[in-house]
Protein backbone atom coordinates (compact mmCIF):
# COMPACT_ATOMS: atom_id res chain seq x y z
CA UNK A 1 0.00 0.00 0.00
CA UNK A 2 1.21 3.48 -1.05
CA UNK A 3 1.97 6.06 1.57
CA UNK A 4 0.29 9.15 1.22
CA UNK A 5 2.40 12.17 0.39
CA UNK A 6 1.03 14.34 3.43
CA UNK A 7 2.37 11.42 5.53
CA UNK A 8 6.05 11.81 3.87
CA UNK A 9 5.80 15.64 4.11
CA UNK A 10 5.22 15.39 7.78
CA UNK A 11 7.64 12.85 8.50
CA UNK A 12 10.44 15.18 6.10
CA UNK A 13 9.28 18.12 8.40
CA UNK A 14 9.57 16.60 11.87
CA UNK A 15 12.84 15.53 10.84
CA UNK A 16 13.85 18.63 9.48
CA UNK A 17 12.67 20.50 12.57
CA UNK A 18 14.85 18.02 14.79
CA UNK A 19 17.65 19.16 12.63
CA UNK A 20 17.25 22.23 13.23
CA UNK A 21 16.90 22.31 16.46
CA UNK A 22 20.14 20.21 16.94
CA UNK A 23 21.75 22.76 14.96
CA UNK A 24 21.01 25.87 16.98
CA UNK A 25 21.86 23.86 19.97
CA UNK A 26 25.17 23.15 18.57
CA UNK A 27 25.58 26.53 17.29
CA UNK A 28 24.87 28.29 20.56
CA UNK A 29 26.47 25.35 22.51
CA UNK A 30 29.77 25.87 20.89
CA UNK A 31 30.44 29.55 21.16
CA UNK A 32 28.98 29.70 24.95
CA UNK A 33 31.28 27.23 25.73
CA UNK A 34 34.52 28.71 23.90
CA UNK A 35 33.47 32.05 25.58
CA UNK A 36 33.59 30.78 29.30
CA UNK A 37 36.45 28.19 28.32
CA UNK A 38 38.43 30.79 26.36
CA UNK A 39 38.29 33.39 29.47
CA UNK A 40 38.78 30.63 32.31
CA UNK A 41 42.22 30.06 30.37
CA UNK A 42 43.45 33.59 29.92
CA UNK A 43 42.69 33.42 33.72
CA UNK A 44 44.54 30.75 34.10
CA UNK A 45 41.72 28.37 35.73
CA UNK A 46 42.42 25.72 32.67
CA UNK A 47 45.74 24.50 30.64
CA UNK A 48 45.15 24.75 27.16
CA UNK A 49 43.95 20.35 26.96
CA UNK A 50 41.52 21.80 29.94
CA UNK A 51 40.09 24.59 27.81
CA UNK A 52 39.65 22.16 24.81
CA UNK A 53 38.01 19.57 26.83
CA UNK A 54 35.41 22.30 28.50
CA UNK A 55 34.65 23.25 25.51
CA UNK A 56 33.88 19.89 23.98
CA UNK A 57 31.97 19.03 27.11
CA UNK A 58 29.89 22.14 27.34
CA UNK A 59 28.99 21.98 23.76
CA UNK A 60 27.80 18.29 24.46
CA UNK A 61 25.69 19.21 27.35
CA UNK A 62 23.90 22.09 25.55
CA UNK A 63 23.08 19.82 22.41
CA UNK A 64 21.87 16.84 24.65
CA UNK A 65 20.81 18.21 27.76
CA UNK A 66 18.10 20.80 28.87
CA UNK A 67 18.72 24.17 30.88
CA UNK A 68 19.20 22.24 34.30
CA UNK A 69 21.42 20.10 32.98
CA UNK A 70 23.38 23.12 31.31
CA UNK A 71 22.91 25.59 34.64
CA UNK A 72 24.21 23.04 36.87
CA UNK A 73 27.47 22.62 35.25
CA UNK A 74 27.68 26.27 35.04
CA UNK A 75 27.02 26.29 38.88
CA UNK A 76 30.21 24.07 39.24
CA UNK A 77 32.25 25.32 36.30
CA UNK A 78 32.27 29.29 37.62
CA UNK A 79 31.90 28.63 41.51
CA UNK A 80 35.28 25.89 42.00
CA UNK A 81 37.58 28.47 40.40
CA UNK A 82 36.82 31.50 42.56
CA UNK A 83 38.04 29.35 45.40
CA UNK A 84 41.02 28.13 43.97
CA UNK A 85 41.76 31.50 43.76
CA UNK A 86 40.31 32.88 47.05
CA UNK A 87 43.64 33.20 48.85
CA UNK A 88 45.66 31.76 46.91
CA UNK A 89 49.05 32.85 48.55
CA UNK A 90 48.15 31.94 51.85
CA UNK A 91 50.88 30.00 54.04
CA UNK A 92 48.29 27.10 54.75
CA UNK A 93 46.82 26.84 51.42
CA UNK A 94 50.32 27.04 49.73
CA UNK A 95 51.62 23.93 52.60
CA UNK A 96 48.74 22.20 51.64
CA UNK A 97 48.79 22.13 47.73
CA UNK A 98 52.25 21.61 47.98
CA UNK A 99 51.33 17.88 48.62
CA UNK A 100 48.65 17.62 45.89
CA UNK A 101 49.35 16.17 42.51
CA UNK A 102 48.13 18.80 40.24
CA UNK A 103 47.07 22.53 41.29
CA UNK A 104 46.44 25.67 40.08
CA UNK A 105 45.25 25.19 36.04
CA UNK A 106 42.97 21.95 35.27
CA UNK A 107 43.70 19.83 32.67
CA UNK A 108 42.02 17.60 30.84
CA UNK A 109 41.63 14.38 32.59
CA UNK A 110 40.78 16.82 35.73
CA UNK A 111 37.68 18.47 33.40
CA UNK A 112 36.70 14.91 32.24
CA UNK A 113 36.77 13.36 35.89
CA UNK A 114 34.68 16.30 37.22
CA UNK A 115 32.36 16.40 34.22
CA UNK A 116 32.39 13.47 32.48
CA UNK A 117 30.67 11.24 34.44
CA UNK A 118 27.69 13.64 34.51
CA UNK A 119 27.63 13.81 30.68
CA UNK A 120 27.23 10.19 30.01
CA UNK A 121 23.97 11.25 32.76
CA UNK A 122 22.60 13.45 30.04
CA UNK A 123 23.23 11.36 26.87
CA UNK A 124 21.38 8.58 28.82
CA UNK A 125 17.99 11.03 29.99
CA UNK A 126 18.27 12.60 26.36
CA UNK A 127 17.92 8.72 24.84
CA UNK A 128 15.86 7.19 27.66
CA UNK A 129 13.90 10.27 29.41
CA UNK A 130 14.06 9.42 33.57
CA UNK A 131 13.74 11.73 36.09
CA UNK A 132 16.38 9.29 37.63
CA UNK A 133 18.80 10.61 35.36
CA UNK A 134 18.80 13.81 37.12
CA UNK A 135 18.76 12.82 40.12
CA UNK A 136 22.02 11.00 39.79
CA UNK A 137 23.34 14.08 38.02
CA UNK A 138 22.73 16.19 40.50
CA UNK A 139 24.26 13.40 43.24
CA UNK A 140 27.65 13.54 41.04
CA UNK A 141 27.78 17.08 40.34
CA UNK A 142 27.33 17.75 44.18
CA UNK A 143 29.73 15.40 45.42
CA UNK A 144 32.82 16.86 42.88
CA UNK A 145 31.75 20.39 43.72
CA UNK A 146 31.51 19.37 47.31
CA UNK A 147 34.98 18.01 47.12
CA UNK A 148 36.14 21.28 45.59
CA UNK A 149 35.18 23.43 48.11
CA UNK A 150 35.94 21.04 50.85
CA UNK A 151 39.93 20.88 49.60
CA UNK A 152 40.09 25.03 48.85
CA UNK A 153 38.18 26.47 51.69
CA UNK A 154 39.57 23.31 54.44
CA UNK A 155 43.22 24.41 53.40
CA UNK A 156 42.52 27.52 55.81
CA UNK A 157 41.27 25.97 58.60
CA UNK A 158 42.60 26.83 62.12
CA UNK A 159 42.45 23.86 63.51
CA UNK A 160 44.26 20.65 62.90
CA UNK A 161 43.70 18.20 59.92
CA UNK A 162 43.01 14.61 60.81
CA UNK A 163 42.92 11.36 59.06
CA UNK A 164 39.09 10.07 58.53
CA UNK A 165 40.18 6.63 59.40
CA UNK A 166 42.23 6.83 62.64
CA UNK A 167 41.14 10.54 63.86
CA UNK A 168 45.25 11.38 64.58
CA UNK A 169 46.62 14.58 63.01
CA UNK A 170 48.36 14.47 59.64
CA UNK A 171 49.92 17.18 57.51
CA UNK A 172 47.21 19.53 55.55
CA UNK A 173 46.68 18.37 52.04
CA UNK A 174 46.95 14.65 53.18
CA UNK A 175 45.02 12.54 51.25
CA UNK A 176 42.09 10.98 53.96
CA UNK A 177 42.36 13.88 55.65
CA UNK A 178 39.40 16.40 57.10
CA UNK A 179 39.20 19.18 58.92
CA UNK A 180 35.55 20.82 60.41
CA UNK A 181 35.62 23.50 58.18
CA UNK A 182 36.17 21.46 55.17
CA UNK A 183 33.21 19.36 55.76
CA UNK A 184 31.29 22.21 56.48
CA UNK A 185 32.43 23.49 52.91
CA UNK A 186 31.56 19.92 51.69
CA UNK A 187 28.17 20.75 52.86
CA UNK A 188 27.74 23.76 51.46
CA UNK A 189 29.14 22.99 47.96
CA UNK A 190 26.49 20.24 47.96
CA UNK A 191 23.75 22.10 48.84
CA UNK A 192 24.66 24.59 46.11
CA UNK A 193 24.20 22.38 43.52
CA UNK A 194 20.88 21.59 44.92
CA UNK A 195 19.51 25.05 44.93
CA UNK A 196 20.87 25.24 41.07
CA UNK A 197 19.60 22.68 40.03
CA UNK A 198 16.25 23.43 42.01
CA UNK A 199 15.91 26.96 40.74
CA UNK A 200 15.64 24.91 37.25
CA UNK A 201 13.44 22.70 37.96
CA UNK A 202 10.66 23.61 36.28
CA UNK A 203 11.95 22.91 32.78
CA UNK A 204 12.11 19.69 34.61
CA UNK A 205 9.60 16.79 36.00
CA UNK A 206 11.79 16.32 39.19
CA UNK A 207 10.68 18.02 42.20
CA UNK A 208 12.92 21.06 43.49
CA UNK A 209 12.76 19.94 46.94
CA UNK A 210 13.81 16.62 46.29
CA UNK A 211 16.83 17.61 43.87
CA UNK A 212 18.30 19.80 46.64
CA UNK A 213 17.64 16.61 48.80
CA UNK A 214 19.29 14.40 46.84
CA UNK A 215 22.46 16.73 45.76
CA UNK A 216 22.95 17.94 49.70
CA UNK A 217 22.95 14.48 51.07
CA UNK A 218 24.62 12.20 48.18
CA UNK A 219 27.08 14.99 47.29
CA UNK A 220 28.16 15.48 51.03
CA UNK A 221 28.46 11.49 51.32
CA UNK A 222 30.05 11.88 47.69
CA UNK A 223 33.00 14.15 49.13
CA UNK A 224 33.58 11.86 52.35
CA UNK A 225 33.87 8.64 49.89
CA UNK A 226 36.91 10.94 48.21
CA UNK A 227 37.99 10.94 51.36
CA UNK A 228 37.51 6.71 52.55
CA UNK A 229 39.45 6.17 48.86
CA UNK A 230 42.12 8.84 49.13
CA UNK A 231 42.94 7.00 53.17
CA UNK A 232 42.82 3.72 51.16
CA UNK A 233 43.39 2.82 47.56
CA UNK A 234 44.86 6.16 46.47
CA UNK A 235 48.66 6.34 45.24
CA UNK A 236 50.67 8.06 48.28
CA UNK A 237 54.49 8.59 47.59
CA UNK A 238 57.22 9.32 49.82
CA UNK A 239 59.78 12.23 48.69
CA UNK A 240 63.43 10.32 48.60
CA UNK A 241 65.20 13.63 49.48
CA UNK A 242 62.80 15.49 51.73
CA UNK A 243 60.75 12.72 53.32
CA UNK A 244 57.43 14.78 52.35
CA UNK A 245 54.14 12.30 51.65
CA UNK A 246 52.16 13.92 48.53
CA UNK A 247 50.08 12.24 45.74
CA UNK A 248 52.88 13.23 42.85
CA UNK A 249 55.50 10.87 41.76
CA UNK A 250 58.11 12.90 41.62
CA UNK A 251 59.55 15.47 43.64
CA UNK A 252 62.52 17.85 44.26
CA UNK A 253 63.81 16.30 41.39
CA UNK A 254 63.81 13.02 41.99
CA UNK A 255 61.73 9.82 41.57
CA UNK A 256 59.25 9.13 45.05
CA UNK A 257 58.85 6.00 46.69
CA UNK A 258 55.38 4.85 46.64
CA UNK A 259 54.02 3.87 50.25
CA UNK A 260 50.36 2.88 49.58
CA UNK A 261 47.60 2.46 47.35
CA UNK A 262 47.14 1.84 43.77
CA UNK A 263 49.57 3.14 41.05
CA UNK A 264 46.66 3.88 39.06
CA UNK A 265 44.28 4.97 41.59
CA UNK A 266 45.33 9.04 41.18
CA UNK A 267 43.02 11.84 42.39
CA UNK A 268 41.33 12.04 39.22
CA UNK A 269 40.21 8.49 39.68
CA UNK A 270 39.43 9.01 42.97
CA UNK A 271 36.93 11.67 42.34
CA UNK A 272 35.23 9.72 39.48
CA UNK A 273 34.78 6.50 41.56
CA UNK A 274 33.50 8.79 44.67
CA UNK A 275 31.29 11.10 42.48
CA UNK A 276 30.08 7.64 40.91
CA UNK A 277 29.23 6.68 44.57
CA UNK A 278 27.59 9.83 45.16
CA UNK A 279 25.19 9.14 41.73
CA UNK A 280 23.65 6.03 42.87
CA UNK A 281 23.01 7.55 45.83
CA UNK A 282 21.40 10.39 44.89
CA UNK A 283 18.77 8.34 42.11
CA UNK A 284 17.94 6.15 44.75
CA UNK A 285 17.14 8.80 47.34
CA UNK A 286 15.28 10.99 44.26
CA UNK A 287 13.36 7.76 43.72
CA UNK A 288 12.10 7.35 46.78
CA UNK A 289 11.36 10.92 47.72
CA UNK A 290 9.68 11.58 44.06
Amino acid sequence: MAIKPNLLEGREMLMNDWLSEWGIRLIIGAGGSTLIAAGAYRLRSLSRSGMWSAIIMGTSYVVLGSPVWVGVLLAFFLSSPGWSKWKRHHRMKQKAESSYAKSGRRDAWQVWANGGLGLILCACHAIWPSEGWLYAFVGVMGAVNADTWATEIGALSRTSTRAILSGKPVTPGTSGGVTLLGSLAALAGAVFIGLAAALLAPQASASPSTLIAAAAAAGFAGAFADSLLGATGQAMYRCSLCGSEMERAEHCGAPAVQTRGFAWMTNDAVNMASSGIAGFLAWCIGLWLH
